[in-house]
């Protein structure tokens, strides 16, 4: 598919003090601010004035392992502190993650109609199926284990009864006609009987359509039954790609997929996470991700990845090759990622640590500002749509990116200089749904 005449998307990744497993010891961190909402206005408000499309809030349903030296799984429930940043920006989307596993359909359409409302129609939904694991099931006990498959079948009934929340005002329900003492036109809000494997529910919402009508949605599936439900029903993908040929494949593989599904490809966008460390020079920047790589305990990021992959690498030494993983049995998305870093990069047990703790698996681009464009240039024309940008260290990373690399993607005219529109999906050149009553009703 061709970019000829496209620019490309960029979405910040709002993370703690940065994506680096261990980036809240470098001295230039500032850990102590994580639960100050000044630090998160501080992030959004540069990536708004570098004209990021948007803002992409993870979440962490439990208390990682790990947490006494790794703080990546503490943070704010995301729509709460979306709605808190919503009041101090006025263009920039405001993408939070909301587990399908573990909430309703109605409590979800309400909080996202609530932010689209709020931020004047800059919300967006990442889509998830939380993991299996028991700490999270037993935060909202639940005991019970789900298959793979069963958690997308839910996931796609969920937010089919969603959009029907957000549908059931149709755009002009609301009348506020003061002399007649009519405040909305009642055959205009609807009621429906929903009635399906996981969900029964009547509607109406409790609150009139939101601004871009539904939330943008987001998806980051990989497996194949995730990537088919991302196919028919996610408009942004956020991928991890640990390299340009995987990328690229996906990239083929989705875009096809949604054609099947009888969607244009261009309806769908999708987004790699890239972890750049910018210098003026190369040598300066090889220089920071040495600085950061020297704050990461080896054998605390060898537990990490033997939790994550239910393999135990520690008894193997550090600086020979990672040992054949293909036959161990967790073969889920995350597994398979490693396992594969580990094979085409050819790795010893230390660097695949020091190259899982530094982007979780993503690509880490290392250069001048020169040498980053050049890179997302190159994965724009064949393998992406946009990026979401992982700084290893926040604000530092993001600051240093908004200056340097944002400037010279303008330059070459792939990053626009300006917001196009007023709504996320405006912006993303995505278009509004139409109201599923009103397409009813006339056809």
């Amino acid at each position: 598919m061709s970019h000829q005449h496209k620019q490309m998307i960029l979405n910040f990744f709002l993370n703690n003090t940065g994506v680096h497993e261990m980036g809240w010891k470098h001295p230039e961190a500032q850990p102590e601010r994580v639960s100050d909402l000044s630090h998160y206005i501080e992030l959004v408000q540069i990536a708004e004035a570098a004209k990021f499309h948007a803002v992409f809030l993870a979440d962490n349903l439990s208390l990682g392992p790990l947490v006494a030296t790794n703080g990546l799984s503490t943070g704010f429930e995301p729509v709460t502190l979306l709605a808190a940043l919503a009041a101090v920006t006025s263009r920039i989307g405001l993408i939070a993650t909301v587990s399908s596993t573990y909430t309703e359909p109605f409590n979800t359409a309400r909080l996202f109609a609530s932010l689209d409302h709020l931020s004047g129609g800059r919300a967006g939904w990442n889509v998830v199926t939380s993991a299996n694991s028991l700490s999270t099931q037993l935060n909202f006990q639940q005991e019970e284990s789900i298959t793979h498959e069963v958690y997308y079948n839910r996931a796609e009934e969920f937010v089919q009864l969603a959009k029907k929340f957000w549908d059931s005002w149709e755009d002009d329900a609301l009348v506020l006609d003061r002399e007649k003492g009519i405040y909305a036109d009642q055959d205009k809000i609807h009621t429906f009987d929903h009635h399906g494997p996981y969900y029964d529910a009547k509607g109406p919402l409790n609150l009139p359509r939101s601004p871009q009508g539904y939330p943008v949605l987001v998806q980051a599936g990989a497996s194949e039954t995730g990537k088919n439900f991302a196919a028919r029903t996610a408009e942004v993908v956020y991928t991890m790609q640990p390299a340009w040929e995987t990328a690229q494949a996906f990239y083929r593989d989705i875009k096809s997929r949604v054609e099947k599904f009888g969607r244009n490809p261009d309806e769908l966008k999708i987004i790699p996470g890239i972890c750049p460390v910018i210098g003026e020079t190369e040598e300066e920047a090889k220089e920071k991700a040495a600085k950061i790589h020297k704050l990461l305990d080896v054998r605390v990021g060898v537990k990490r990845i033997s939790l994550a992959i239910d393999y135990d690498l520690s008894a193997f030494p550090l600086d020979e090759p990672v040992p054949d993983l293909s036959g161990i049995p967790n073969q889920k998305t995350y597994s398979k990622l490693i396992q594969t870093i580990a094979r085409n990069e050819q790795l010893t047990i230390r660097q695949l640590v020091h190259r899982v703790a530094s982007g979780n698996g993503h690509l880490t681009f290392v250069g001048t500002p020169v040498q980053i464009a050049d890179e997302l240039e190159a994965w724009f024309l064949k393998a992406a749509d946009g990026f979401a940008i992982r700084p290893q260290l926040s604000p530092g990373g993001l600051a240093d990116f908004a200056k340097w690399v944002v400037p010279e993607l303008q330059r070459r005219g792939l990053f626009h200089k300006e917001y196009t529109g007023r709504t996320l999906r405006e912006n993303l050149g995505l278009k509004r749904p139409v109201n599923s009553f009103i397409k009813q009703f006339s056809g």
